[in-house]
């Protein structure tokens, strides 16, 4: 929001500019939380899912070269993927929640 003045003179115009001062809106800021929130979480959740296959391929890999091996690395590795992928689609799903909670709110359904 800006508000201009002029004052002219004979010869001369002179354009004064006044800026008024931005007020912090926490409605604006959580939106923009919640969203930020929920990009992040699905991003995780995306390379949770890809290293959980990765980690899967691999544990194939180490089974079918030395059947001897019982328990790998690979599915510890690919458990932990997992649970990544568990909690941070939780996160989207929570923030999404909340994000359509606030809209709602606002708009007053």
């Amino acid at each position: 929001m800006r508000t201009r003045q002029t004052i002219q003179s004979a010869s001369t115009k002179i354009v004064l500019r006044r800026r008024t001062r931005r007020r912090f809106n926490p409605r604006i800021f959580i939106d923009r939380t919640l969203e930020t929130a929920a990009i992040v979480s699905l991003l995780t959740t995306g390379l949770s899912g890809v290293g959980a296959m990765a980690c899967w391929g691999m544990e194939i890999v180490e089974m079918n070269a030395n059947p001897n091996i019982i328990i790998s690395g690979w599915q510890y590795q690919k458990n932990i993927c997992l649970g990544g992928m568990l909690v941070s689609f939780s996160a989207f799903l929570g923030s999404a929640l909340v994000g359509a909670g606030f809209s709602i709110h606002q708009d007053k359904f």
